[in-house]
């Protein structure tokens, strides 16, 4: 008899910028936040992330995906409130036009003093913000196994997420020609990018037993240091998807939730039919990775059953239709199916592009940077009323 399908709980943890509305640029705010918040009837349990000028928030856990666009409505209707009570703006997007590393306060606390300390110049460029969705499989060691298995296999797909994500195109002030710049920025640190594969939760959890006794996860921060675009979450039962820029718009968010949840029902739906999708090698999945960085949703990934590259928008439709026996379970075809308007409109990195060009570009850069400001701020405001 096969075994009972775990329920695929979500849960998802955005990472905002605060904005000073009169100049644009970051305002390191954090701490008078989470003051604030703890005088509030209804905490949104707030959470500092290493510059002050960022703000994490992060869901309860949900049952699917209309539950993920309640709590996202709620969490950034909330802090833009307390962001206009301050007379400061929040925007959603996973590097800012034209802020410099240089100049933000770090946050104080042990974890962020031992990642200063560890990683020196490299944790001081980390001025990037993302998103991370969680999908739940349980807490035995069957369940703990099933994600290992889980995580091998939807490494493939998560390029493609990322392509559709992407919101961070600029970097100091210039337009770099990516996509996805955070993506660079947060690959300087170790155990970051797409992981290897793992025969087994054991073998995973020995591998985090001998990082830890060799000192990579610190003296007083003991929590586990990976930080990989896909991994089993140090303390909660989840598997987390980490490679996604944040998304600007609430419904962008919503769709890569959505998917995530969606894949790991389809090759949960493979493994009872006594399948599974193939495994394929590090250094393909990295290559996809780069284009996604690179082009978004404009450019190809390669299908490496072929040994072709293929239009990205071919290979979402592929996708598509390889989750459509799963989405009407999980309630999820109209958020899924929300990926033909991301391509159809572009990603946030594409229209904050076209933003900049629009008011003068290189020419006229620093009246350009702020107008895509202001852009973000409009945006990520959209859908909270």
């Amino acid at each position: 008899m096969a075994a009972p399908t775990p329920t695929l709980t979500l849960g998802v943890e955005e990472e905002y910028q605060i904005i000073d509305p009169q100049t644009r640029n970051l305002h390191a705010y954090i701490s008078e936040f989470l003051s604030q918040d703890q005088q509030r009837p209804y905490k949104l349990d707030l959470k500092p992330e290493l510059m002050q000028s960022q703000v994490e928030v992060g869901s309860h856990v949900c049952r699917n995906v209309k539950e993920v666009r309640q709590e996202l409505i709620r969490l950034r209707r909330e802090v833009i409130r307390m962001a206009d009570d301050n007379g400061l703006k929040i925007a959603a997007a996973s590097t800012h036009p034209f802020a410099r590393w240089e100049e933000q306060s770090i946050t104080e606390g042990v974890r962020y003093r031992e990642l200063m300390d560890d990683m020196q110049g490299v944790a001081r460029q980390l001025l990037i913000f993302g998103m991370h969705v969680h999908v739940g499989f349980g807490g035995d060691l069957e369940s703990k196994n099933l994600m290992i298995e889980m995580m091998n296999q939807a490494r493939y797909f998560i390029p493609h997420l990322l392509a559709l994500s992407t919101s961070s195109p600029f970097w100091h002030g210039r337009d770099t020609g990516l996509k996805s710049y955070r993506s660079v920025i947060f690959e300087a640190l170790p155990r970051t990018g797409i992981p290897h594969s793992f025969d087994s939760w054991g073998e995973y959890k020995s591998y985090e037993r001998t990082l830890e006794m060799v000192g990579a996860f610190g003296k007083q921060d003991k929590r586990a240091k990976i930080w990989w675009d896909i991994r089993p979450h140090p303390i909660f039962d989840t598997l987390e998807f980490r490679i996604t820029d944040i998304c600007t718009r609430i419904e962008e968010a919503v769709c890569i939730a959505a998917l995530f949840q969606a894949i790991c029902a389809k090759l949960l739906k493979l493994r009872q039919q006594n399948m599974s999708w193939r495994h394929y090698r590090h250094m393909h999945i990295t290559e996809n990775k780069w284009r996604a960085v690179r082009y978004g949703i404009h450019g190809e990934l390669i299908d490496f059953g072929r040994e072709q590259s293929v239009p990205f928008h071919f290979l979402m439709e592929e996708l598509l239709e390889l989750l459509d026996d799963v989405v009407d379970d999980l309630g999820s075809r109209q958020e899924v199916e929300y990926v033909r308007t991301i391509l159809k409109n572009g990603t946030s990195a594409d229209r904050q592009t076209a933003c900049y060009q629009k008011h003068g570009g290189d020419k006229n850069n620093e009246a350009a940077l702020q107008a895509v400001v202001d852009q973000l701020v409009a945006e990520t405001r959209e859908g909270i009323d």
